[in-house]
């Protein structure tokens, strides 16, 4: 189905929100066949165009480029970590101790299109529901189910951590790594770094 890009508009620019869990082949398919409909807003104005969403590496980053300037010659702009999630108040790079951070405690689960940000660490006492997004300097601790997208030690913390009740399949970060969660991961999983990459104990 091609439903993992997501069109839309601003004053500013044409915004390609891509689902965070497809994988590149099937984002460039669907891009070469949404690639027409990109055309018609470029009839007058050559509006910039931000790919948001998903994270991508530097050749994945080329290939959908190339799919577009192909067809239409325009600036398109990837969306980083650190603006893709909003995290301006978040100023300083540090690495601390995991068990050493202010907390803020979320009582309710985190909807979809929400947004909960903070410099240290973040507990929710609930879910984090698939479109939701927390943000945390610190550590992420969900009491209940981690569906949406998770981003720990935002600010270069490579010593935090992601926990839940469950994981299900989403998007999580670490600092500046990446993992990609494509099946439901059960009993209480703990995401760290280890070594140059993200793992679930």
């Amino acid at each position: 189905m091609l439903n993992n890009i997501k069109v839309s508009q601003t004053t500013d620019e044409i915004v390609l929100n891509v689902n965070v869990i497809a994988n590149i082949d099937d984002i460039c398919q669907e891009l070469e066949t949404k690639i027409t409909k990109l055309k018609d807003f470029y009839k007058s104005a050559k509006t910039p165009i931000r790919i948001t969403g998903k994270l991508f590496t530097e050749s994945e980053c080329e290939r959908i480029k190339r799919i577009i300037n192909d067809e239409i010659d325009v600036e398109i702009n990837f969306d980083l970590p650190s603006n893709l999630l909003g995290l301006h108040a978040i100023k300083k790079t540090f690495e601390t101790k995991t068990e050493i951070s202010e907390t803020k405690y979320i009582k309710s689960s985190i909807r979809s299109g929400q947004v909960e940000e903070y410099s240290g660490s973040i507990v929710i006492m609930g879910d984090v529901n698939a479109g939701g997004e927390v943000v945390a300097g610190g550590n992420i601790a969900v009491v209940g189910a981690l569906r949406g997208l998770a981003h720990a030690g935002a600010n270069g913390n490579t010593k935090a951590i992601i926990s839940a009740n469950y994981i299900d399949v989403t998007q999580i970060r670490i600092a500046n790594l990446v993992k990609e969660i494509e099946e439901r991961a059960e009993k209480c999983p703990v995401c760290k770094i280890d070594g140059n990459k993200i793992i679930i104990d």
